[in-house]
């Protein structure tokens, strides 16, 4: 009889299996694992069979005790489905699974201080080397400034207020091109549906437009606010359709600016021929609706490179060469957005 007992788990193979079904010893094992240099080629393909041949995994824990490197990042989000934070996290996790690292995730319901030290805490006891906070809300960049930390922490989305190295889309600059758009179109001013308070991307971007208007000599319109939602630009939509004065709108995102297609046509308004709107984000729908969607796109992905890039860097030592990233984002000219009506 065998030294296994019916119904037990089949024993899991280790390093030294490999090693000797490959016939080599086990620093060979280790240093195929590990990428050295000075393998033969024809030893590595040896023991690269060996390990399909068992099914071998290596042991992370194991293997991040002796190296102190667990090739884990965290990252800390809050519980959303809004397209920004959740193309926010996807950048980050391609960003990290190319890079070949592992990313935990903890959602937060809010990111308050507490919430966010907790959740670090929780990512530093699974042994990560570094966090990336999602930090789009006032109250989140208020947090990250009071965390206490052992591990390196970048913040994304948070703007220059962050206190911690951050890396954002320009979304002054962007708001800044759509006005300037509509103004060069030939409209007198640009009426703007606002995002919800508290939000940085809310703030800088109704900045960028104001900011635009003023430099034009144009005094900025009473904001609409809304809270993202197709409904709230669609709501905006039908308080702006009775006003003829009104011929050009920006809307903080692509999905209130959706909602305001939606009531312009209910009422009667031509887009672009009576009224002009310009969104903000690019969402995939942006391109395929009636008319399609003049827009301002951020890339995701460079936004999550870009982050894991200044995490590495914190992880080396160099985070001080560069602890703000701005990325520009790309005005994308669809048919919502025409000259200002005539007469």
């Amino acid at each position: 009889m065998g030294n296994e007992t019916a119904g037990a788990e089949p024993r899991q193979p280790v390093m030294a299996d490999v090693a000797k079904l490959a016939g080599v010893s086990h620093q060979t094992v280790s240093r195929v694992l590990n990428g050295a240099p000075h393998v033969r080629p024809d030893t590595r393909d040896r023991v690269l069979a060996a390990i399909r041949e068992l099914d071998y995994r290596p042991n992370s824990a194991a293997r991040a005790l002796v190296t102190r490197r667990s090739q884990t990042l965290g990252v800390v989000s809050f519980a959303s489905t809004l397209y920004g934070p959740a193309s926010m996290l996807d950048g980050l996790e391609q960003a990290a699974r190319s890079a070949g690292y592992f990313v935990s995730v903890a959602s937060l319901r809010s990111l308050d201080s507490r919430s966010l030290q907790e959740a670090v805490d929780r990512l530093r006891d699974q042994g990560v080397e570094g966090v990336v906070v999602i930090a789009p809300q006032v109250s989140a960049v208020s947090a990250v400034a009071k965390l206490s930390s052992a591990v390196p922490v970048v913040a994304v989305g948070a703007g220059s207020r962050s206190r911690v190295p951050t890396v954002s889309v320009d979304n002054l600059a962007g708001a800044a091109a759509a006005t300037r758009h509509l103004l060069d179109l030939g409209h007198r001013t640009v009426h703007h549906v606002a995002g919800p308070a508290g939000w940085l991307e809310s703030q800088d971007r109704e900045d960028g437009w104001r900011r635009t208007l003023e430099q034009a000599g144009v005094e900025a319109p009473k904001v609409h606010s809304g809270d993202w939602s197709s409904r709230a630009g669609y709501e905006a939509g039908m308080r702006i359709a009775g006003d003829r004065d009104v011929t050009a709108v920006f809307c903080a995102n692509d999905h209130m600016a959706l909602g305001m297609l939606r009531a312009l046509h209910e009422a009667g308004r031509s887009v672009p021929g009576d009224i002009s709107v310009i969104g903000f984000d690019d969402i995939p729908e942006s391109a395929y609706l009636i008319p399609p969607l003049t827009t301002v796109r951020q890339d995701f992905a460079e936004l999550g490179r870009r982050a894991l890039e200044l995490l590495v860097d914190e992880l080396a030592g160099a985070g001080h060469l560069r602890d703000r990233v701005l990325i520009s984002p790309e005005m994308v000219l669809r048919r919502s957005a025409g000259p200002a009506p005539r007469g």
